[in-house]
This record gives C-alpha cells, sequence and structure tokens, in this order.
C-alpha cells in the first residue's frame, strides 16, 4: 500500500504530525509496535505517569492510593490518543513491528514474518529511546531490580531502595520515596549531584534530601549485584548494600534496534543516536527523526518543537530549524521543583560575559509563608554591559511555572530591569522577581 507519509513511532512528535497532516487531506500510516504505547512514552511509562505519583504523593495519598490513580490517567490518555488517530479518516495505525526495507519501503512485521509492505516517499522515525542498563555482574539474574519503568509498576511500597545513578531522573524517584518515608540510599559514579548545574543550588538540593533521610554514597562504582532471599545485595568498590528494592536510572539510549536503518542510508553518529540536520532531515533526504531517537534534549516540549519544525519543512518549505528553539527551560521535579534556562554564571564567563548575579533565599519571599515552606535559593545571571537575560536557576515551590517568563525574556532581549520592574501580583513566588534582577 502507498502513503503519503509513513510514521514510525506514536510519540509526541509523531502523532501530532499524523495528526496534522492528515487533517490536511495527506494519506498517513502510524506504526507503534505495542498498544501500551500510544501517545508515547511521556504519556505512558514517563513524565505522566512519574508526576502524577510526585502530586498524589504531595498531597498526602498512600502509595497504593497513588498507583492506581496513576494507572487511571495512563489509561485514559492512551486510550485518547489512540481514538484521535483511529477516528482520523487519513490515518491507519498499525500495531506492528517496523523495518525499512529501503529509503521508501516499510515492511510491517508480525513477529519476524513480513506482513505487508507499506511505501512513501516521506518517513519519520519517532522510536524515542530506552532505559540505559549498565553492564555489572548479576543485573540480568537478580531479582527486585527496576528501572525508571518497572519502578511504577510495584503493587507494594519498598521499605528501602537503593538507587543507582544521580540524574535528574533518579533526583524524581529519589525525592518521590522520601515523602513516602521510603528509606532511599542513592550510589554514583560522580562526586556530587547536579555537578553540571549552580553550585549553590545543587548543595541545597544536596542539603535538604540528606535532611530528609536520603543517604548519598557518591564516587562509588557498583561491581556485583545479587539476591539476599528477597533482598538486592549490591557490592561496590565502596562497601555493601542491601534493600528491598533497586532502582537503576543510569541514563536513556536512542531506541533503534530492528530498524534495520542501513537498508535506508540512514546514519547514526557516536552516541547511536540518528544523524539529523537543523531541519531533522537524516542522511537520507526524504526520512526525518524526531523525539529522542536522535540524541539529545529528551523532552516532550522538545518532541513537540520537532513536530514543528517538520510540519513546516513539508508544507511551507522549512523556515523553521532547531535554531528556532530560542533558550529551552527545564524543570527536575523534586520537592521542592528545581528549573532552569539559560546559562549558570560559571558558562556565561566561559563564554566571555561579563555577568552580575541576582540570589533571593526562597525564605525572604513573602510568598514561603503561605506555603510553609522556606526550601530552596533562587539565582539569576545577567549580562553587565547589555543587561541582558543570560538564565536562572530557581529551586523552589512554583519553579516548574515562573521559570517560562525567563524564557521569554531571553527570547525576546527583555532586560533584567523590566523583570525588575515589572508589576506582579502579590502574594506570589514570581514577585521575587523584583529583588532577583536587581543586580
Amino acid at each position: 500500500m502507498s502513503y503519503d507519509i509513513i510514521i514510525i513511532g506514536f510519540g509526541k512528535a509523531g502523532k501530532t504530525l499524523a495528526g496534522a497532516l492528515g487533517n490536511d487531506g495527506k494519506k498517513v500510516a502510524l506504526i507503534e509496535k505495542s498498544s501500551k504505547m500510544y501517545g508515547g512514552t511521556c504519556i505512558n511509562t514517563a513524565c505522566i505517569p512519574s508526576k502524577t505519583l510526585i502530586e498524589e504523593v504531595g498531597r498526602g495519598e498512600s502509595f497504593k492510593d497513588a498507583m492506581d490513580r496513576k494507572i487511571d490517567v495512563v489509561n485514559a490518555l492512551n486510550k485518547k490518543n489512540y481514538d484521535n488517530l483511529a477516528d482520523n479518516e487519513n490515518v491507519d495505525v498499525y500495531t506492528n513491528t517496523a523495518r525499512f526495507k529501503d529509503n521508501k519501503t516499510i515492511e510491517i512485521l508480525d513477529g519476524e514474518d513480513v506482513k505487508e509492505e507499506i511505501t512513501a516517499d516521506k518517513i519519520v522515525i519517532n522510536t524515542g529511546a530506552k532505559n540505559n542498563i549498565p553492564d555489572i555482574e548479576g543485573m540480568d539474574s537478580t531479582r527486585n531490580i527496576y528501572d525508571s519503568e518497572g519502578i511504577m509498576e510495584l503493587d507494594k511500597q519498598p521499605d528501602s531502595l537503593v538507587v543507582l545513578g544521580a540524574g535528574y531522573v533518579s533526583l524524581e524517584f529519589i525525592s518521590l520515596f522520601t515523602k513516602l518515608r521510603t528509606k532511599v540510599t542513592v550510589i554514583d559514579r560522580s562526586e556530587h549531584v547536579l555537578i553540571k548545574e549552580d553550585k549553590d543550588i545543587g548543595t541545597a538540593v544536596y542539603d535538604d534530601l540528606v535532611e530528609a533521610g536520603v543517604e548519598f554514597v557518591s564516587g562509588t562504582e557498583t561491581k556485583k549485584v545479587s539476591n539476599d532471599g528477597d533482598s538486592v545485595l549490591i557490592e561496590t568498590d565502596n562497601g555493601e548494600f542491601k534493600a528491598d528494592v533497586m532502582l537503576v536510572a543510569t541514563g536513556r539510549i536512542p531506541n533503534t534496534e530492528g530498524l534495520a536503518l542501513e537498508n535506508a542510508g540512514v546514519n547514526l553518529n557516536d552516541q547511536g543516536a540518528v544523524e539529523v540536520n537543523g531541519h531533522l532531515q537524516t542522511s537520507a533526504d526524504n526520512i526525518y527523526a524526531v523525539g529522542d531517537v536522535k540524541g539529545g534534549m529528551q523532552f516532550t516540549y522538545i518532541s513537540l518543537d520537532d513536530f514543528r519544525i517538520v510540519y513546516n519543512q513539508l508544507k511551507a518549505g522549512g523556515s523553521r530549524t532547531t535554531e528556532s528553539r530560542g533558550a529551552v527551560p527545564y524543570t527536575v521535579f523534586i520537592d521542592p521543583p528545581f528549573s532552569r534556562v539559560g546559562m549558570t554564571a560559571s558558562q556565561a564567563k566561559k563564554k566571555g560575559h561579563e555577568v552580575v548575579e541576582g540570589k533571593v533565599p526562597v525564605k525572604e519571599i513573602p510568598r514561603h509563608k503561605v506555603n510553609n515552606d522556606e526550601r530552596g535559593v533562587f539565582k539569576a545571571v545577567v549580562d553587565k554591559d547589555t543587561d541582558r537575560v543570560l538564565g536562572a536557576s530557581l529551586y523552589g515551590k512554583s519553579s516548574e511555572e515562573i521559570i517560562n517568563i525567563v524564557k521569554l525574556a531571553i527570547d525576546h532581549d527583555i532586560t533584567a530591569t523590566a523583570l525588575k520592574n515589572n508589576i506582579y501580583t502579590h502574594p506570589t513566588m514570581a514577585e521575587s522577581f523584583n529583588n532577583l534582577f536587581d543586580v
């Protein structure tokens, strides 16, 4: 069968592109190998379920009630995403594995057998990423070890948890289980958490987690894992540790296995990601890659912007590129959340800027009294000569919302003085900008 476009993967970029092109009258094939992944990683196994758990536990719900709520949310969104495309008369959804035969032909597989072949002049790869499991002795055979997806399928709250890795995903689960009063021990190669972030922020996050009961075992290599009864025994170069459950959160890698990209002339980079240009074209110029499979920042909103770039390329000649994104904000949903956009002071200085920094402890923001939470610190980086905002690192309540104000300031050259003199509602965390940008 022939289509105008074939999209492999039901993630944010792919599903949005399929719907938009279908509405435009294009004949679209969308291939997703698992019905559990309609809507993509974020909805089914990442941001939405994890943030739902964090929200429910933050409201004081039990582990079981939080898990039940998470299941309801995921099931509802999974079904909604499937129905939205299945109801589009121009979109055919295949629940199968896909494999390239050549740069315009996709084999639809039923197990190992080729069920049918479909063709299109344009193809989009949207297969996402998968958890990176380190090569540690016993990892494949030891029970009660989970990745970031499996840990959200537990039917019972563990009394103790060892977390391997202290990256952004790890920190969210560390915060979640600590709030549930699970004893959490973190084993990591690095000497400190958030080592790429502002030092004051990293120290504040670390101190708050330690105060909450988290034990950090830093600068440590894990050598072997095994079971001691139902417990997991972790042997490291810094001693042995035991817990009911172990979470392995050591990053994610592009999911290209089984696609036979070589048949289509699609190249991978040194990190195993699909290589793309600014228009998200691969080395085969009729094939695009969107979302996590192309490497780089793994955020749903980046995938949404990938849709904009490819849709613009197909519809309007490609004026939008990856350079159009502007500053990209992100949030780590620990308690309280940490959010950042732009550069830290150290990064700005390395790029030749003469900087001034603003710093406001959350305990000095009036809203902290209402929140009954004085934890955190807000920091801003400003170019001394031009008054341009270069970045902000916000650790505290509501940072996930107000960081977007700073992105707009960076992208549209709104000065620090303008942010300082702006009128904000009271009492809010945003009104801290009156002081934060008074540099």
